[in-house]
């Protein structure tokens, strides 16, 4: 009797391990995918602060938007491949 309770408990522990590595198989890389989200989040919303303040009349609104572009510019620019 104990021997076969025994026998059960380790079935249904090998059958749980495997359960959470297949889960883990699943999920592998889903941090990738959402660091490129945030990237193209952050990308659009850049691109539609500099879009507003060139619709801006004044000259201060130019200009920032000026240095942001320049700014990204410059960090893409920085960026090399090894």
């Amino acid at each position: 009797m104990i021997y076969a309770l025994l026998g059960y408990l380790h079935a249904a522990a090998g059958q749980r391990v495997r359960a959470i590595q297949d889960l883990a198989e699943r999920e592998r890389g889903q941090g990738t995918v959402e660091y490129v989200g945030l990237i193209l989040l952050v990308s659009l919303l850049m691109v539609g602060m500099v879009a507003a303040m060139k619709g801006f009349n004044g000259k201060q609104g130019t200009e920032l938007a000026d240095v942001i572009v320049n700014k990204i510019k410059e960090a893409v620019n920085k960026v090399s491949f090894k």
